[in-house]
């Protein structure tokens, strides 16, 4: 029976970026996947690499502007390897909010005038019953499709292996160590194990990680021009990420709803209304899809990074909304736990820890 040095669970854009280097560093590596890679958070994630102090965690900073860094690079190698494209963009972010809120000094200092809010983007309109400023983030945003696709054909030419559809019911434990999963399928060997299954991680034992599916629905509407938005937007009540081919993705509520990954009609039409407000000439704009993605929450907002308490299991889990941002430095830091049992970073503050003995 074959065997590998790491099982990955989970094929999202976590578990892909952290087989690619895992496998970059000589390790033979087996993802499963519960469905097909990339098709869950990730792929309905919107993209924006958000890494900016008044709206990131102060215990998650350090580890946003690492992997916010690193992207250029990391989407580079990725288009490389497997030979795709990645929409990768750095126009940056208008942000519009209340002046009441705008005490943070990085906001103070990139404040736009009417005028430059005009010039910068002639389509947005900044004009609602709070009367919001604008200010301007220098933030890059990413097409997460795009990206996991690439992530997926670069971790396959590596030779990465993948089983496709076949859920993980539980870690194998021998002697108090790891030595594999079992699947609803068949069962695979390995001394290490990694837990990368974002919403449904809390569901594999032994350990039960506390970790819940938090809904965002979204939409994507065709511009007329294609060019019609060229920052995303950030507003209080709805984001623009415009894409390079022309789309709009207009998103996202946050919502406790279980794994219900179900669109709900009046809820798509709030989020198309508020798009609407600021920028009214989308009003002929086409409306190319909706959908729902869960993303992976933990009760404290942070993620789950680190080994647990047995030998050979880690976990790299409960990203929420920031997954695809921390991609390429969750992916370098696991690599060195798992493989080289080191890491210049303090994932005090992440690890698993923190909630109870039961989920360490």
């Amino acid at each position: 029976m074959k065997n590998w040095d790491v099982i990955v669970i989970g094929g999202g854009i976590i578990g892909l970026s952290l087989s690619l280097e895992l496998r970059k560093k000589g390790a033979r590596v087996l993802v499963v996947e519960r469905g097909q890679p990339g098709r869950e958070a990730s792929y309905a994630a919107g993209g924006m690499l958000v890494d900016c102090g008044f709206e990131t965690p102060t215990a998650l900073q350090e580890l946003a502007t690492a992997s916010a860094q690193m992207y250029p690079e990391f989407v580079y190698e990725v288009e490389v390897e497997s030979g795709m494209k990645v929409d990768l963009r750095d126009q940056g972010t208008i942000v519009l909010m209340s002046s009441a809120h705008m005490r943070h000094p990085e906001l103070r200092a990139a404040t736009l005038s009417p005028a430059q809010l005009s010039e910068m983007e002639p389509a947005v309109v900044a004009i609602d019953a709070v009367q919001p400023s604008a200010f301007y983030v220098k933030e890059r945003s990413v097409d997460p499709r795009a990206l996991v696709g690439a992530v997926w054909q670069a971790a396959k030419r590596r030779g990465v292996d993948f089983s496709s559809g076949d859920e993980v019911t539980g870690v194998n434990i021998s002697d108090s160590h790891v030595i594999g999963v079992s699947t609803i399928k068949t069962s695979f060997l390995a001394p290490k194990v990694v837990n990368c299954a974002g919403a449904w991680s809390g569901r594999i034992g032994p350990h039960a990680f506390p970790t819940r599916p938090v809904k965002g629905q979204m939409l994507c509407l065709i511009m007329q021009p294609r060019d019609l938005i060229k920052h995303v937007i950030r507003a209080p009540d709805v984001y623009l990420i415009p894409r390079s081919d022309g789309r709009l993705l207009v998103g996202a509520t946050v919502e406790e709803a279980g794994f219900d990954k179900r669109t709900d009609a009046a809820t798509i039409k709030q989020l198309h209304d508020a798009a609407l407000r600021f920028v009214p000439r989308l009003a002929n704009a086409r409306i190319l899809e909706s959908w729902a993605g869960l993303r992976p929450g933990t009760p404290d907002a942070l993620p789950i990074l680190g080994a647990t308490r047995t030998p050979g299991y880690y976990v790299a889990t409960g990203h929420f909304r920031d997954g695809i941002l921390l991609a390429p430095i969750t992916a370098q830091v696991m690599a060195g736990v798992i493989l080289e049992s080191r890491c210049k970073y303090d994932l005090a503050a992440f690890s698993p820890s923190r909630f109870s003995q039961d989920t360490n």
